[in-house]
């Protein structure tokens, strides 16, 4: 299968992500909601869809859902559940509840760390189904010598976030994806776990002859459960439809599925519209219409966002990308406001918290020890290594870093000695020198190297490349 040519081809992406919000019980019983646990445990009359069991509406969900709601910048609004029907096998009741032509979130955005806006139609609530497992025959139901129905996960309260179809490749896919993801996390909605089921999104792919403004016949790629499977189905399905239209073929809308082992998407079942569901207002639930009062005291609740995180690291770093997003991701964009706060030079502080704070401990890090490390560093009584050296112990143990600097005997080389150290090495090396002076900017890191073996890391890297650049001259 060849790939898409992006120069005559436009391949557009619209996802739909099922987030499980994190609340105790289920979205309309009592029964418990947690994770796991043996089979068919999780469950009451209500979940069994029992005869004469009512639905009573979690209050928490509803509140979860507003709060994501506001943080992608929908407007929180009346909605109604209505019952979608169609053959649940792990669905007792044979229906799902939803909310159809009414959400109680519409018409809103989420920024990426690009910068890129993507549009979010909606945000709705509803249940979630149980989980079928197809025994034999590589677990597909048409293969299976039988299946087994765990109802744990049925009624647990989901968030279906609807984006409108502005992405147009892989990257952009798994990068809103993983936005949203810190989102949800952020305020409390989800613990945003793909692995266990907590977020789960459906791709819906489609191409076009670049320039074209019409959308082509979009397929639908149900429960992808990990950003790399994404990105993959995402690459194999555009280049799947370009090749049918290339080859006089028709691309034919239906729900597809991702098989992770072969790379490739399957025919599940022929997609459905809205029609097929026969969607009616549920007669036992009431609409739902949140208190205005009620949503500004959510609203104000909210923690700092993501974007707004990197925004503010931005303006008073005056740094920018994906530095600043990596720190975020991190969550070390506090530690490093709070050492620029205390002096530290805001460019080494961010390329510290990039390249050197990897270790999950470093959240723990004292500004103030950090900010001192910096401004030893700038102010050159340590090299860029020595002073990645001290940061490690920092992290690992804590203390002082001149303390730790002197422990371990750093400490600046006179200019004079650093230059005769210098001539040395030229004087050592005239096959490579010469290499140097003909252009050859790779053979640097070799005269850099041996000054720092000799000098046993003390030399800065930074004043040796200074000195062989003058020598040249």
């Amino acid at each position: 299968m060849s790939g898409v040519d992006p120069d005559r081809w436009e391949v557009v992406i619209g996802l739909e992500v099922h987030a499980e919000l994190a609340t105790r019980t289920k979205l309309f019983s009592s029964a418990t909601a947690e994770f796991g646990g043996e089979p068919n445990t999780h469950v009451d009359p209500l979940t069994l869809g029992l005869p004469g069991s009512l639905p009573v509406l979690n209050v928490q969900a509803v509140e979860l859902a507003i709060r994501v709601g506001l943080a992608l910048n929908c407007t929180v609004q009346r909605s109604v559940f209505a019952r979608k029907n169609y053959f649940y096998p792990d669905q007792p009741k044979n229906y799902q509840i939803s909310q159809f032509d009414l959400p109680i979130n519409a018409d809103g955005w989420l920024e990426l760390p690009s910068g890129q806006v993507v549009g979010i139609e909606r945000a709705h609530l509803e249940e979630d189904t149980g989980k079928s497992t197809h025994v034999g025959g590589g677990g597909r139901i048409h293969d299976a010598q039988y299946s087994l129905v765990d109802l744990n996960r049925a009624g647990v309260p989901l968030l279906e976030i609807v984006g409108r179809p502005d992405l147009r490749d892989a990257e952009g896919a798994r990068a809103y994806v993983s936005e949203l993801r810190a989102v949800l996390v952020a305020v409390g909605a989800s613990d945003g776990k793909m692995e266990e089921g907590s977020l789960r999104v459906d791709c819906n792919v489609s191409v076009r002859p670049r320039g074209a403004e019409e959308l082509g016949t979009r397929c639908e790629i149900k429960n992808i459960n990990s950003l790399r499977s994404l990105g993959r189905a995402i690459d194999y399905e555009a280049a799947r439809q370009v090749d049918l239209i290339t080859a006089g073929e028709r691309v034919v809308q239906e729900t597809r599925h991702w098989n992770e082992d072969d790379g490739r998407t399957h025919t599940l079942r022929s997609k459905e519209e809205a029609d097929d569901y026969r969607y009616f207002p549920d007669p036992d639930l009431v609409e739902l219409d949140p208190d205005p009062e009620w949503v500004e005291r959510i609203r104000s609740s909210l923690p700092m966002l993501p974007a707004q995180r990197r925004h503010r690291l931005a303006e008073r770093s005056g740094a920018a990308g994906d530095a600043v997003a990596l720190v975020v991701e991190r969550g070390l964009d506090d530690l490093c406001l709070a050492a620029i706060d205390a002096g530290a030079d805001p460019a080494r502080t961010l390329t510290h918290a990039e390249h050197n704070l990897a270790d999950d401990r470093a959240q723990e890090l004292d500004p103030a020890a950090f900010a001192a490390l910096v401004r030893m560093e700038t102010d050159g009584a340590l090299t860029a290594t020595q002073a990645k050296t001290v940061l490690a112990e920092l992290v690992a143990s804590g203390g002082d870093p001149a303390a730790i600097a002197a422990e371990r005997g750093f400490e600046a080389m006179d200019t004079s000695e650093l230059e005769g150290m210098v001539d040395g090495i030229i004087a050592a090396n005239p096959d490579e020198w010469q290499r140097y002076c003909d252009g050859d900017a790779k053979i640097t890191g070799f005269f850099v190297g041996q000054v720092m073996q000799a000098t046993g890391g003390k030399a800065d890297g930074k004043a040796v490349t200074a000195l062989l650049a003058a020598r040249r001259g």
